[in-house]
């Protein structure tokens, strides 16, 4: 199996909650590799300073405001997106939250927002691509960043709605895969599961429990690592399905 990125150099790529870890890492990643990418996110000030790091390399970095829980602003991202840089070729769908706290404190509007970017912003974005991709006749690939917490569910404490959010990315993404199929499309759709990756998203809270400690402590991959993941894929040929790869780092105990 041959593996390059030439086909995309030049094309669009939506990178999704791409302000900081593993969305950064992959915007700043596609880039070298000479792609168009829109990295969306509501903190864009973050994007922006990491495009002007980014002068030099083959592709370009644009910053976009998005609020991935709010339907409409999901639907102008793609609409500015293919008026002023065309349509998209790649869909990254790596925002995400994680609230951490259990269910039995009731939060449920964290348990709704939780859903929402996960689950209902990855599943709209996911669509307006796939219909984009069919108009335009682009053999195109959409990646969801998904979890192992979307296969099992470790022995952590303060989990609340976030597995159950990412079992939905896996299930969505073999519906997504058949849908596609019976429309006779070309585009390819994947799932990445990593382990335990070193970002923002384990805060200071988490990273001191006891059973953090004793599963993960210092057992963490970096951005850079999903980001290649997502390279990787990117880089089969036509007709290779890349369905899921999971990432762990090695010596990970769950």
């Amino acid at each position: 199996m041959v593996l390059s990125m030439e086909r995309w150099v030049n094309k669009v790529a939506i990178v999704t909650g791409a302000s900081a870890g593993i969305g950064a890492a992959i915007a700043k990643q596609l880039v070298e590799e000479g792609i168009v990418v829109v990295g969306a996110a509501r903190r864009v000030e973050l994007i922006e300073e990491l495009a002007k790091t980014l002068g030099d390399k083959k592709g370009k970095l644009h910053g976009y405001k998005v609020d991935l829980s709010k339907e409409q602003e999901i639907r102008e991202l793609f609409k500015w997106t293919t008026e002023n840089l065309g349509p998209v070729h790649i869909l990254i769908n790596n925002a995400a939250i994680h609230v951490r706290n259990d269910f039995i404190d009731e939060d449920i509007d964290a348990w709704k927002l939780t859903l929402d970017v996960n689950v209902l912003g990855l599943s709209i974005a996911t669509t307006l691509a796939i219909k984009i991709m069919k108009e335009q006749k682009i053999d195109g690939h959409i990646i969801h960043i998904n979890s192992i917490t979307g296969h099992y569910v470790p022995q952590l404490s303060f989990h609340n709605m976030y597995p159950a959010s990412k079992h939905a990315v896996t299930a969505l993404t073999e519906t997504f895969r058949q849908d596609i199929n019976k429309l006779n499309l070309k585009i390819k759709v994947t799932s990445i599961s990593p382990g335990a990756v070193d970002t923002p998203i384990f805060d200071e809270k988490i990273r001191q429990n006891p059973d953090f400690q004793n599963l993960i402590g210092q057992r963490m991959l970096k951005p850079e690592d999903i980001a290649d993941g997502v390279v990787y894929v990117l880089s089969t040929p036509p007709h290779v399905q890349v369905h899921e790869l999971t990432i762990k780092p090695v010596n990970e105990k769950f």
